[in-house]
């Protein structure tokens, strides 16, 4: 019985690779995956309506989400197990597991504190789909890490803003009916992960053992990849990129219900506007992708974060003055560039580090990114809520540090190669 299921198995994985190609499956099972992270938000309007909830409140909920995701990711880092066991394992248990609680927040969710605690679980299962499907990637693709990540992460931008698309087509349907959906869809992508299974170069963290002959702790410890100046200046640059990314997302249905947009394009709506905006951060992370194969990872990564960053500076100077027309070009530029250099600082920081910490090390780098988003939401939501679409301006000094704190070590890590 057990040869018989393997035989499928291992005619299924060949039908993935030699069919889709494992960078697209595992995209696409990313792209299902991640469509549980926001859609809370995608059904914001509802639960403001009926748990009489404010904008701060979605952004706690949110929140919820990043602070699971944190504890997931430093647990599976500091402990080895992202190295340790299969990634498309994790992948697996942890995207069925998600499904179970985002079922569990549509439909015995009570209010703001039982609906946050289950976000919270969901948010600590997408610890194990976000960094493994990027270990994933790195298992099959190891050559051209940067463009393969960009698919990646053009997948998890589809999947933030699919449920907004969702909320769309599903207008006449309850919103418990949009969480279930996404549910079903982080199912399916489980089932492609554990078809395709891991990559024939995944490398096992190394195992010392003692005199005795018993197994000791993982050695080289990931915290060790913090002393690569080039994983450094990486991560620096992603933390910046992280203060940005989240939060513009978690506001992008507040910017287009204050602004012209939302009675310019009564047609669309808030959350068709949403899923453009934010979905054109896919197109913007394949570009990205396709460039680094010339010019290399770094400059892509340099560019988007100061196009980024200065979109969020055209809009917090000019949300009151600009035609709807320029409104629209700077969103859909805003939205492209946001995300476009997370694949590019992620592949820079995956070859820096020794191959055998990969997937530990990708997983602490999100852990701590993720606890910046969670200070970037809070106090942007807040602010929202006293001088509305002003808050902006709190997300400039994220872009502005990731690029000065990756520029300045990178040239630090250059000078000690000479």
């Amino acid at each position: 019985m057990n040869s018989t299921v393997s035989v499928k198995q291992a005619g299924l994985q060949r039908l993935l690779v030699n069919g889709l190609g494992p960078v697209a499956t595992i995209s696409i099972a990313q792209l299902f995956g991640t469509a549980l992270w926001f859609s809370a938000n995608s059904t914001a309007g509802d639960l403001m309506r009926i748990w009489h909830a404010s904008a701060a409140d979605i952004g706690w909920l949110t929140n919820a989400v990043q602070l699971g995701f944190i504890l997931g990711t430093l647990g599976i880092s500091l402990s080895g197990g992202a190295d340790r066991f299969r990634a498309s394992g994790i992948f697996v248990c942890s995207a069925i597991a998600g499904a179970l609680f985002n079922v569990c927040f549509a439909w015995l969710s009570t209010g703001l504190i039982s609906g946050a605690v289950f976000r919270f679980c969901v948010g600590v299962c997408l610890a194990g789909i976000y960094p493994m499907g990027m270990k994933l990637i790195v298992s099959w693709a190891p050559h051209r890490t940067g463009q393969a990540l960009a698919q990646l992460v053009a997948m998890l931008t589809l999947g933030t803003a699919l449920p907004h698309a969702m909320r769309v087509l599903g207008a006449g349907l309850p919103w418990q009916m949009v969480i279930t959906a996404s549910s079903l869809l982080a199912l399916l992508g489980a089932w492609l992960i554990g078809a395709l299974g891991d990559g024939p170069h995944t490398r096992a963290k190394p195992r010392s053992t003692t005199e005795s002959g018993a197994e000791s702790a993982p050695s080289p410890s990931v915290l060790g990849a913090f002393r690569i100046r080039s994983f450094r200046a990486a991560t620096l640059g992603y933390f910046g990129h992280m203060w940005e990314l989240y939060t513009f997302w978690t506001a992008v249905p507040l910017l287009v219900a204050r602004t012209s947009l939302a009675s310019d394009f009564p047609g669309i709506g808030v959350s068709g506007l949403s899923f453009c905006v934010i979905g054109i951060g896919a197109l913007g992370s394949l570009i990205g992708g396709a460039m680094s194969r010339h010019i290399g990872s770094a400059k892509v990564a340099v560019g988007a974060l100061g196009i980024s960053g200065l979109c969020a500076v055209v809009f917090a100077l000019g949300w009151r003055d600009l035609p709807t027309s320029a409104l629209v070009v700077l969103m859909i530029v805003w939205g492209a560039s946001v995300v476009a250099d997370s694949p590019q600082f992620s592949a820079l920081a995956a070859q820096a580090c020794p191959p055998e910490l990969v997937g530990s090390a990708l997983a602490i780098q999100n852990s701590i990114g993720f606890a910046i988003t969670v200070v970037s939401i809070a106090a942007t939501t807040a602010l929202f809520e006293r001088i509305g679409l002003d808050a902006m301006w709190l997300l400039t000094p994220g872009p502005v540090l990731g690029l000065v704190g990756f520029t300045l070590t990178s040239r630090r890590a250059g000078a000690t190669s000479r």
